[in-house]
Formats: C-alpha cells, sequence, structure tokens
C-alpha cells in the first residue's frame, strides 16, 4: 500500500487510533501467528464501514473482514489490503408476540452474550455459549456445538453489501448448512442479529452452561492457541476419529501439533508458524486419504499470503 493511500485512509475521518498499518495479525487471530495486514481498521460505526468499503472499491483496494479471529489461519505473509476488524456491539431485547428477541451486534462476542442471556434468564443459547468468536462470524459459518447450530436461534441477518447499501435477510434466506450460510459466497457484511430465545431459569441455564464448559475444558485443549476444530465432520465418518486411528494425536511439523487431547484439533505449541500448521494440515489430510480413502476438509478458513 503506498504511502499516497494510507494518507487519504487517514483523512476518512475515523479516529486515529483506530487505524493501524503493517499491523501483525498474530496479535489479532486465535492461533497467534500470520503475517501483516497492510492496513487494520477498527469499525464500530456504520457510517464508517460504508465510507471505507466505497473508498477500496474506488481504489480496487482488497478487503478483508475480521471478527474475533478464531477461525482462521493467517499465513505468514499476511494481508494485503484492508482488514476490517467489526466491532459492533449494540444489544438489544424486546418482547414480541409472547416471544422474547434480541438485536445483537455482530462483533459482540458469544462469551459475553451468554453470560447477559444467563443474567436475563434467557434460554436456549447454553450449547452455544463456549464457542469462541463473535456473532457475525458464527452466523456467517452457522457456528454449532453439542447438536445446535445457530441456525436454530436466527430469527433474521442485517447486512451491508459491499457496495453500501443494507439488507435484512430472513432465516430462510439465509440457505444455512453445515458450518456454511450464504454469506460465505455473498459480498456482505453483517452488521446485526436478530436471535429468538425462551425465558428460562437462571439456576438451570447456569448448569447446562457449567457443564458445557467442563466438557470443553476436559475435552478440548484450550490451554494452548488454535482456532477451534480445524476440520470439517464426515458425511458418513467422524473427521478426529479418523485422525486418531491414523496415529497422527501428538504429530507435529515446527511448533504446530496435532493435540494429544484431541485429534480434530491442530494447536500452536508456542512457536509455531503458519507455515508449519498449513504443513501439518495436508499432512493430516494425506494420512487420512492414504489410509481411509475419506478426504477431509477444512473447518478455518486460510487468508493472506505465504
Amino acid at each position: 500500500m503506498t504511502e499516497e493511500l494510507k494518507k487519504q485512509i487517514l483523512q476518512l475521518g475515523i479516529s486515529k487510533e483506530n487505524i493501524l498499518f503493517d499491523e501483525p495479525m498474530s496479535e489479532h487471530t486465535t492461533f497467534k501467528v500470520g503475517g501483516p495486514a497492510e492496513c487494520y481498521i477498527k469499525i464500530d460505526d456504520i457510517q464508517h464501514l460504508r465510507t471505507i468499503l466505497k473508498f477500496a472499491k474506488d481504489h480496487h483496494i482488497a478487503i478483508t473482514v475480521l471478527g474475533n479471529g478464531s477461525n482462521v489461519l493467517v499465513l505468514d505473509g499476511g494481508i494485503k489490503g484492508i482488514v476490517l476488524n467489526i466491532r459492533f456491539n449494540k444489544i438489544e431485547m424486546m418482547n414480541l408476540d409472547g416471544k422474547v428477541f434480541a438485536n445483537i451486534g455482530a462483533g459482540i462476542k458469544i462469551s459475553i452474550l451468554g453470560h447477559l442471556l444467563l443474567k436475563n434468564e434467557l434460554t436456549g443459547f447454553e450449547e452455544l455459549s463456549g464457542i469462541p468468536g463473535t456473532i457475525g462470524g458464527a452466523v456467517r459459518m452457522n457456528a454449532g456445538a453439542h447438536g445446535k447450530e445457530f441456525k436454530d436461534i436466527v430469527s433474521s441477518v442485517t447486512c451491508m453489501h459491499y457496495d453500501g447499501n443494507i439488507k435484512q435477510f430472513e432465516n430462510e434466506d439465509m440457505h444455512f448448512e453445515y458450518r456454511s450460510s450464504m454469506l460465505k459466497e455473498k459480498s456482505y457484511i453483517v452488521l446485526e442479529v436478530r436471535m429468538e430465545f425462551q425465558k428460562g431459569n437462571e439456576k438451570d441455564i447456569k448448569e447446562k452452561m457449567e457443564e458445557y464448559a467442563n466438557y470443553r475444558k476436559e475435552k478440548q485443549p484450550i490451554e494452548y492457541p488454535s482456532a477451534g476444530s480445524t476440520f470439517k465432520r464426515g458425511a458418513d465418518f467422524i473427521t478426529a476419529k479418523l485422525i486418531d486411528e491414523a496415529g497422527l494425536k501428538g504429530y507435529s511439523i515446527g511448533g504446530a501439533e496435532v493435540s494429544s487431547k484431541h485429534a480434530g484439533f491442530i494447536i500452536n505449541k508456542g512457536n509455531a508458524t503458519a507455515k508449519d500448521i498449513l504443513e501439518l494440515i495436508e499432512y493430516v489430510k494425506y494420512k487420512v486419504e492414504e489410509k481411509f480413502n475419506k478426504k477431509i476438509e477444512l473447518e478455518i478458513e486460510i487468508m493472506g499470503e505465504n
């Protein structure tokens, strides 16, 4: 990115403290790896988002959208263009026709929403409350846990197209599928999500949340940096089971390792590079196909350049 473009970005009316150049993405992803973003902008204002999208379009600058950085692997060469860190954090509760709805900003962390719903004695979110990440990212990929997915509680999603227009999509318009939605293919950025909940009992909700949190602590390698579950579940197989049966638990390349606690997770043991992680991913895919004739797919998204 040229110095002239940087100067123009700083004159767009966005707080200068929210604009970072050559920002290491290892600071903004849960894998704790990744080269620099040419320009990293924290966005908490809809008009600022519209301004940046127009500027990027006029100057042919690539846009990458990021929430909590919890389901991505940013490569060591970093990300060209502008990375938008979405931070819309408004939460609004309402009763409509005897049902309880919440309008939730795309930048709200799932864990924060979980605790707020507990405080308000609203049930229906307990299974999802331990997923790392933000609401926008979770809806985009239809994240799920313990047999529940975001599609089960999403009523509507308000998005901004890259052309600056705002549109609301009902649940059926989202084409939710396993770890996917139409947002993965379309040029839309999630602004706000409306979800439906039910009134519950604080004690019961808390017990459920603690049960799922303990399960996660016991079964998943949350003590190490990772991007969550690395691979998708297969149509007729459990991917982690195949990786385990291929003898890959604990196998490492550089600082990247197939978790010995849960074979579906690749973890950063502390000094991994994105190259280590990528090589390990490819090795795991190769060995599983060689041994079981099954192709496994990534759940995480790969961003940036080598």
